[in-house]
């Protein structure tokens, strides 16, 4: 690890056994509430995802738009929300997921991606993948060309990448 990116990596606070026993849950709210950690990392994040080619960011709600938006606004890109069951007013497409303590479902509008988009996934957070294969599964329900994954933090022990294999994945915090 970098310095810079080992001083964002102590920014972020760890809290045992959330949301469930067993659990250590990185919690990013410690990074945000910090404006020069956020900008550095909103900075490096943008640096990290600059070279490859994409007309869209699509990221699962909630924290994965807080990193993705800032993304897709200084690279001058698109941005598609993939969010819970319910929470979107148009047609929508669903695909359900398995969590590291649970499930749940997400959903995209079906005319938010066409054939012709190339597509960069976001979260917050790579684990075990299932949030983020989710979104690539919807994506390429609706034809889109999914270019990359992109993560503020990747759980490395959590072999999230193996649900990631046939794509570029890129971790600005690897633990």
């Amino acid at each position: 690890m970098s310095a810079q990116r080992h001083s964002l990596a102590n920014k972020i606070r760890d809290i045992p056994d959330f949301p469930k026993p067993g659990i250590l849950f990185r919690d990013i709210t410690t990074l945000l509430k910090d404006g020069p950690a956020l900008r550095q990392a909103i900075d490096d994040f943008t640096a990290l995802c600059r070279d490859l080619e994409f007309d869209l960011v699509v990221a699962p709600e909630a924290r994965g738009f807080i990193v993705a938006v800032p993304l897709a606004y200084n690279l001058g890109k698109g941005f598609v929300p993939v969010r819970k069951a319910g929470k979107l007013p148009a047609k929508t497409l669903r695909a359900s997921y398995t969590l590291e303590y649970g499930e749940d479902k997400l959903e995209i509008h079906e005319d938010a991606i066409t054939s012709s988009s190339r597509v960069l996934v976001v979260d917050d957070l790579l684990a075990t993948g299932g949030t983020i294969r989710s979104t690539v599964d919807l994506v390429e329900a609706l034809a889109g060309k999914v270019v990359g994954a992109a993560f503020l933090i990747e759980l490395t022990a959590l072999d999230g990448r193996k649900l990631l294999s046939d794509y570029p994945v890129l971790s600005l915090i690897k633990y």
